[in-house]
């Protein structure tokens, strides 16, 4: 990778201070809907927001890698060799062009190392163990999905705190949606963790069509306290993005897309403080005796 380099046009950022990181699956049983796109854009922005932030590609199909510029000849060790033991978890660890920003690739090279991934994760605690020794140095750390929920998604939905979910709008996302929370239930009950909904988050939104508005209007009967108020809209910068191996911020900072993404970590990390702020509240006031 070249030298790293802040987001030119996003302003100074200040570090942002967390008791301990958040990890977040980004995930739907679902293909199409912009997993990868908002892992990649999303921890790029909780970069330029300051935040330390690691996003690890859990999709043997290692899209999120080629977003961000890497290739096979630049990858030398990733999460294959970790969830194998063959590396430990710091050594898949590499920085990005963004400063802020470190990633794990998922580096399969052939369909008897994803095969050997999937029987890996058959101990849905293996992420979560080998993580340990990195989540003190992230105050957000990402988990980018496959398309289904077994198997590897299983084993980030037990690493995580919460989950994120992109929905494109469109009958068949609801569906996945349905399942997912469903799913949930059963992970709760089956890994004793309290995983939580980060949130609902639209992607590819293109207001005035009728696609759009039954699609959020079945969401709010359903979901509406999940749904985050940021939609990212239909972009080709996005697209575009990808193809130059870069997050949006530092293809094209000021467009609609980057500016989305922007907008949606500052809505995450404002949720997250006022969370914080309502759990510490009582405590204080029981410290004075309010």
């Amino acid at each position: 990778m070249s030298a790293r380099v802040s987001c030119a046009g996003c302003g100074p950022a200040a570090p942002i201070v967390l008791p301990m990181a958040r990890t977040i699956a980004v995930a739907l049983p679902k293909g199409g809907v912009g997993k990868t796109t908002t892992a990649v854009n999303l921890a790029a922005s909780f970069a330029a927001e300051g935040a330390r932030t690691l996003l690890i590609d859990i999709d043997p199909i290692g899209s999120s890698g080629v977003a961000l510029g890497f290739t096979p000849s630049t990858i030398s060790t990733g999460l294959y060799d970790v969830l194998n033991f063959v590396a430990a978890f710091p050594a898949a660890i590499y920085h990005t062009e963004l400063a802020g920003l470190d990633f794990v690739p998922c580096n399969v090279r052939n369909l008897q190392n994803e095969e050997r991934l999937a029987k890996l994760a058959d101990n849905r605690t293996i992420l979560r163990n080998m993580m340990r020794g990195v989540v003190d140095r992230y105050d957000y750390i990402l988990i980018d999905c496959p398309p289904s929920l077994r198997g590897l998604s299983t084993a980030a939905l037990a690493a995580a705190d919460s989950v994120l979910i992109p929905v494109r709008p469109g009958h068949f996302s609801l569906d996945a949606i349905d399942k997912l929370f469903t799913y949930l239930d059963w992970m709760r009950e089956n890994t004793s963790r309290p995983i939580a909904v980060e949130g609902i988050v639209i992607t590819m939104h293109e207001p005035n069509t009728r696609v759009t508005e039954i699609t959020l209007r079945e969401l709010s009967s359903r979901y509406r306290r999940h749904i985050l108020s940021t939609m990212i809209p239909r972009s080709d910068t996005l697209s575009e993005a990808s193809f130059y191996g870069k997050p949006a911020l530092l293809y094209n900072s000021a467009s609609r897309g980057s500016t989305s993404y922007r907008t949606l970590a500052r809505e995450i990390i404002a949720r997250q403080q006022a969370a914080q702020q309502a759990t510490l509240q009582p405590t204080i006031m029981e410290r004075y005796g309010a």
